[in-house]
């Protein structure tokens, strides 16, 4: 590979010009291999937060990431398909999702990650169920595939080790937000996994990363054009993240409430959120199916109890308990008006559910239930959220958290739909 000076890509970049493919080739491979350092590829996240990438520099930021490391294969048989979510409060989807789609006839390899400040992370919650284990080999995550039809693990380690030191980098130097660096990320890591299908998940509102719709709009685009790009079915659906999803927000809480759904009950909205991802999977993968009809039969909970079973963990055994319950009550009677995501998200982090560094330890049973969602009454002391935690002390910063997270009116709000918008790859 033609070598390239790291303080001339820099440059090029800070200076707003388009880097060359051959440059972008060189400077993702020459990071991964320790040949630029974090002070430089720092610089360049900076400039590129600043200055922007064009379409073309992405998908090729975007390869060159998922050439890092190496790529997934899996069995031939049943079509493949995804789901990524951009991270929200209360976003316990993928665990119905994943059983119902693999019931409906498709196999769904997803590899998770970990939460980190306010949104949790799909694996902590699994974690939360005894014995489960989250790291697989690529032969156990195929052989599940196969017997199971659904797998949810931790990435393999040489899945985009690229994007592995890059996000870590981006996390400490104030350049998350940025929407291709956010965008290759995510689909270097999807691409690389395998499955010839994938359904985003891109949540806006006050609990997610992108607030505004503008900025959801721009994610969305940006992960659907790389898919089209590198010859991926791809859909991404824009769903509100303004409310928490459901009603538990924490770790064993929502796998408690996720379970409720595949049971056939559960929250309306989790239910509603659950069904039409896995529609958009299913059509997507050209599978003929009613996830509705087939989630509310209870007949993807024995698909869950064998993925969880696959991977170590008892799908029979309690839950952890916390050790400590504190119920906060309504200030007043009315109709809950709005119930603030981000705050909900940041009281159930404070309480231990979520961690502020990747290397932090979580609480499986800590948490919040939202006992009240917009649109239901409550009457003046009656209990609005129940809190979880191991920590006691943790219990003030979570009620500080939540001054202001909650209206309460004399009428019922409009309902908002859950689903904002879609947007359609060309494949």
């Amino acid at each position: 590979m033609t070598r390239f000076s790291a303080v001339d890509v820099i440059r090029t970049k800070r200076d707003g010009g388009v880097l060359s493919d051959e440059q972008i080739d060189w400077v993702v491979d020459a990071y991964t291999h320790g040949l630029v350092a974090d002070e430089q590829m720092a610089a360049l996240a900076m400039a590129i937060y600043l200055r922007g990438m064009t379409t073309a520099e992405t998908a090729r930021w975007t390869r060159a990431m998922i050439d890092s490391g190496e790529r997934l294969s899996w069995p031939r048989g049943r079509p493949t398909v995804d789901k990524h979510s951009t991270g929200g409060v209360g976003d316990k989807i993928t665990l119905p999702l994943a059983p119902l789609v693999a019931t409906c006839g498709a196999a769904v390899p997803q590899l998770s990650g970990r939460g980190l400040g306010h949104t949790g992370g799909t694996l902590d919650k699994l974690e939360s169920i005894p014995g489960w284990r989250a790291s697989l080999s690529s032969a156990q995550i195929r052989a599940q595939l196969d017997s199971v039809g659904a797998v949810v693990c931790a990435p393999t380690e040489g899945l985009a080790p690229a994007d592995r030191k890059l996000y870590a980098l981006r996390d400490v130097t104030g350049t998350v937000e940025c929407v291709p660096l956010i965008a290759s990320s995510i689909m270097s890591k999807k691409i690389a996994e395998g499955a010839g299908a994938l359904v985003l998940d891109v949540k806006v509102g006050s609990g997610a990363f992108m607030s505004s719709l503008d900025q959801a709009r721009e994610l969305a685009s940006a992960l659907v054009s790389i898919g089209d790009e590198h010859g991926l079915r791809v859909t991404a659906m824009i769903t509100d993240m303004s409310t928490p999803l459901g009603r538990a927000v924490g770790n064993a809480v929502e796998v408690s409430e996720a379970v409720e759904v595949l049971r056939g009950g559960g929250p309306a909205d989790v239910v509603e959120l659950t069904v039409a991802l896995a529609a958009e999977m299913l059509a997507l993968a050209g599978v003929e199916a009613d996830p509705a009809a087939v989630l509310a039969s209870g007949e993807a909970f024995e698909t869950w109890c064998a993925m969880i079973s696959a991977q170590g963990g008892d799908p029979a055994a309690a839950l952890p308990a916390p050790a400590r319950v504190r119920m906060v009550p309504a200030p007043r009677s009315g109709v809950v008006a709005r119930l603030d995501a981000r705050a909900v998200g940041v009281a159930a982090w404070r309480l231990g559910a979520g961690r502020a560094r990747k290397e932090d330890p979580v609480q499986p049973a800590a948490g919040v239930l939202c006992l009240a969602k917009p649109g239901e009454s409550v009457s003046e002391g009656e209990p609005l959220f129940e809190l979880r935690t191991d920590t006691p002390e943790a219990v003030d910063g979570a009620l500080a958290a939540l001054e202001g997270a909650v209206d309460i009116a004399e009428s019922a709000p409009r309902r908002s739909p859950l689903v904002v918008e879609m947007v359609h790859g060309s494949r």
